[in-house]
């Protein structure tokens, strides 16, 4: 049966199998982020000097510290995406390599031997790589005047749970006191695009 498009009116169907509902009074499109992919990094990152790896970064140890006494705990993480390279894969159309560029920074609280608490500041950069995710590109392209730069409908977003796992005070090799830290996150990187729902 084929349709009328001059008597072909947009409509929802049936909401509920008791009966029908009234027509509805007003017809919106709405735009709503959706997530069309999404993965898990989780890491536990101890000190270790030299190039990063997977389970080591030099950037956990502090500075030199003046008569510190015991770690207490942690506080204030937060990440900080620098950059998303999306590298296309050809056998995999929507699928894309991705390199993500990122800070995870947080306060590590300490007393020293007078009883005083003090904070010393880490900040980590870290890369990682996606082998393959969907990101497809958007049909439409928008714009706004508020922005100078283009608008990109196709955003890469993470969100993170961190914790400070075990912090110990040592003397490095210059005879100063400092203190590494072990940390754990999980990041989940997410693919939202901008799309738009008859409602």
């Amino acid at each position: 049966m084929s349709i009328n498009f001059k008597k072909f009116v947009p409509r929802p169907g049936l909401v509920n199998k008791q009966g029908r509902l009234p027509d509805p009074a007003e017809l919106v499109c709405i735009e709503v982020p959706k997530v069309f992919d999404q993965c898990l990094i989780k890491r536990c990152l101890v000190y270790c000097e030299g190039p990063d790896t997977e389970t080591t970064d030099c950037e956990l140890r502090s500075d030199p510290l003046i008569n510190p006494k015991r770690y207490i705990s942690s506080r204030d993480f937060k990440i900080t995406l620098l950059s998303v390279d999306k590298i296309p894969l050809k056998k995999d159309h929507g699928f894309k390599k991705i390199v993500l560029t990122y800070i995870i920074s947080f306060y590590a609280n300490y007393i020293d031997c007078d009883g005083r608490t003090k904070s010393e500041f880490y900040e980590i950069n870290r890369t990682d790589v996606i082998g393959k995710f969907y990101c497809p590109d958007s049909i439409s392209q928008s714009t706004t005047t508020l922005e100078e730069e283009p608008y990109d409908n196709n955003l890469i977003k993470l969100e993170m749970v961190a914790d400070v796992l075990h912090g110990e005070i040592l003397i490095d090799d210059h005879g100063d006191d400092v203190l590494d830290v072990t940390l754990g996150y999980y990041i989940i990187v997410k693919c939202e695009l901008v799309v738009q729902l008859l409602v």
